[in-house]
């Protein structure tokens, strides 16, 4: 069966391919017959009981500058044109993020949409974590400086983050001497009215980051995220280098408790931030590793991915 494909992103013609997972979803699409459209958020519309997108079908080529041909612009309703729907553009996860899983919510029982809008809108990746208490380190989400102020003294360094945001931006590691502490907090809430995320620092940091894939809910291998030179950050989006790993008891111990309810809901490819033996993030946005992942164990992590896909469709 020929499954009509289109992926919710940003704009594709910008995307490094070597390590793209949108790009690499697509073309696996693209290879296995299926016809792949590629639309923006701001391209999709709810219009007279319809879900619609102004899309472009395209043509892939791994070879990067030239990896996508455009065909013309065409609107598509959702609902009867198109099988499976990729939910892959980057956070921040804003008003406008959310308006699009209230849009494409709407077509369950329609069209398949992955992840699934539902519980990507109820479960930001700094947020989900808070209902496994026990697998997390100490973690504070608040407004309120006195309270911030409290949590730094108990636990001296400190991680700042903004709640919805994402590829490392924002984080900051706050020592138990940095004189600029207050300024930070002075910059975050100025910045914006939303409450921050703070945890305890994990030395096991300096050790790396590790991404494991979920697919449908089972690990299927991970990546180690390393900082780069002068950063303890280890996200990809900001310098950091990928390297090979294994996982261990705990890391499937920490898969085996979220992977029947990310499985259950609907979030067929998910990455989790394990730093030592915690657990940091669930990304369920846009999450991102496959192509490491698949170039250093050897494995067609898209085509698992669509298996899973396939599976789900009973085609």
């Amino acid at each position: 069966m020929v499954l009509h494909v289109a992926m919710q992103m940003d704009p594709i013609e910008n995307v490094d391919i070597s390590g793209d997972t949108s790009f690499a979803l697509a073309y696996e699409a693209q290879e296995r017959g299926y016809a792949v459209y590629v639309y923006r958020p701001q391209d999709l519309s709810y219009d007279a009981s319809k879900v619609v997108a102004h899309a472009h079908a395209v043509t892939l080529a791994k070879k990067q500058g030239a990896h996508v041909q455009f065909g013309s612009q065409k609107e598509l309703d959702l609902a009867q044109d198109i099988d499976v729907i990729w939910l892959r553009q980057d956070p921040p996860f804003d008003m406008s993020y959310l308006t699009t899983t209230y849009l494409l919510e709407r077509l369950q029982g329609q069209t398949l949409v992955v992840n699934n809008p539902k519980g990507v809108r109820a479960w930001p990746e700094k947020v989900l974590p808070l209902d496994f208490p026990k697998l997390i380190p100490p973690t504070l989400i608040s407004h309120d400086k006195r309270r911030i102020d409290a949590f730094r003294a108990h636990y001296k360094d400190i991680v700042l983050k903004p709640l919805y945001g994402n590829g490392g931006a924002g984080v900051f590691i706050v020592r138990e001497d940095n004189t600029n502490y207050s300024a930070l907090l002075e910059m975050f809430f100025a910045a914006s009215g939303e409450p921050i995320i703070a945890q305890a620092f994990l030395p096991a940091v300096e050790k790396g980051d590790k991404r494991i894939i979920l697919v449908d809910g089972e690990p299927i291998g991970a990546i180690n995220r390393l900082a780069g030179p002068g950063e303890l950050r280890t996200n990809l989006h900001v310098g950091g280098r990928a390297e090979a790993c294994e996982l261990t008891k705990t890391d499937l111990e920490i898969c085996a408790a979220l992977g029947p309810r990310l499985r259950e809901q609907g979030q067929v490819l998910v990455g989790i931030d394990v730093i030592g033996d915690r657990l940091t993030e669930i990304n369920l946005t846009s999450p991102t590793g496959i192509v490491e992942l698949g170039r250093f164990n050897d494995i067609n992590v898209a085509g698992m991915v669509w298996d899973a896909i396939v599976k789900r469709l009973k085609v």
